[in-house]
């Protein structure tokens, strides 16, 4: 199994974060991970345990089409999707950081925790887990500062 996983300091509080990244997750996730061509809802309603969607990646000039579900999903906390062949899991966790302002403690910070795991690797593709794993790790990071910029920009902090 490869893992990988990045954290970052958001400089908002828990909900504006968790609203941009769970609940706008089908409207905002292209713009923080480029290599994706096409997303999609496979399920109808609002993105919640169970929801099925699809994507269409290029990584370094290789193609993928999987589907996933929603395995977990818990207000303000984390999201999780398990592709539906186990091939990977994907889980955003936040966690509030409180800040002492004036004497008070105020959640103006959140730690956001992006951690993959690819289940398997194919045959043909074992002579490159170094590779894969720098890669994963590589994605990892760059998709937590794409959050943090992206959230830090839209969503206007407290004066």
């Amino acid at each position: 199994m490869i893992s990988a996983c990045a954290d970052i300091l958001i400089e908002r509080p828990a909900e504006p974060v968790f609203s941009f990244v769970v609940l706008d997750f089908f409207k905002n996730y292209q713009r923080w991970s480029p290599e994706v061509e096409c997303l999609e809802l496979l399920s109808p309603g609002p993105v919640c345990v169970g929801s099925t969607g699809r994507q269409v990646r290029v990584d370094q000039g290789r193609r993928t089409d999987t589907t996933f579900k929603i395995v977990t999903l818990e207000p303000l906390q984390c999201l999780e999707f398990l592709e539906l062949g186990e091939r990977y899991r994907i889980r955003y966790a936040l966690e509030p950081v409180p800040l002492e302002a004036d004497g008070v403690d105020a959640p103006a910070h959140t730690r956001l925790i992006l951690s993959l795991d690819l289940k398997r690797l194919s045959l043909l593709m074992r002579p490159f887990e170094t590779l894969i794993r720098t890669a994963a790790q590589e994605g990892a990071d760059r998709m937590v500062e794409s959050i943090k910029g992206l959230v830090e920009l839209e969503v206007p902090g407290r004066a």
